[in-house]
């Protein structure tokens, strides 16, 4: 058996980093699960994923948000020259957890009751959540309700935004076929697989 740390932003991605997990073979154990609201908590504590994983495997998942590409991000948080420790895998969604989510069709038209709209290249969206909030104003009324609210003229996320999704990348959401129209997940998942080989022979 092997064993996982996360380390992610919020809730939402949480369940998506321990959803890519639990799709490896051997299966994997979570050992701890690390989270605050926002990046700020994962790049303050820098050191501390870099001193973990000298001893355990540690899966970090953030978003590239409004930066300008993942190795400056990762470099602006770990030092431009300096050697990650084997075990720290650092993974940077392009542009927001939600492209990965929009990625799979199949899931999406399933959850908010939609036969079109969804994005082809959802890495290219320059406010992926926005994309997913409009969408979700045209899915049943208690996923409409769940996932979405009016604020303004402005879309804000509703008070079971994350839990609403969370339950759904557990159940419908399927990494490998989203993969085929999110770059950065793809290359998520050949590195998370690639890792894993390389850890159990450890």
């Amino acid at each position: 058996m092997m064993y996982w740390n996360v380390a992610t932003e919020d809730e939402l991605s949480e369940s998506v980093a321990e959803r890519l997990l639990r799709s490896l073979s051997p299966p994997v154990e979570l050992v701890n699960r690390f989270r605050r609201r926002g990046f700020g908590y994962l790049r303050k504590n820098a050191g501390k994923w870099r001193s973990l994983a000298r001893t355990q495997a540690v899966l970090l998942l953030t978003d590239l948000d409004r930066a300008a590409c993942p190795p400056g991000l990762i470099s602006e948080w770990f030092g431009e020259h300096t050697r990650m420790p084997d075990r720290l895998l650092v993974r940077v969604v392009v542009r927001e957890t939600e492209s990965w989510l929009l990625a799979d069709h199949e899931a999406m038209r399933s959850l908010l009751d939609i036969h079109s709209g969804l994005p082809d290249a959802p890495d290219t969206l320059p406010d992926p959540k926005q994309t997913l909030l409009t969408l979700a104003r045209q899915a049943p009324r208690e996923v409409r309700l769940g996932l979405v609210r009016q604020e303004g003229t402005r879309l804000r996320q509703a008070l079971r935004y994350n839990s609403l999704l969370s339950e759904w990348v557990f159940t419908e959401w399927e990494p490998e076929r989203a993969a085929k129209r999110s770059e950065s997940l793809r290359r998520a998942i050949h590195r998370i697989k690639e890792r894993a080989l390389e850890f159990s022979g450890k």
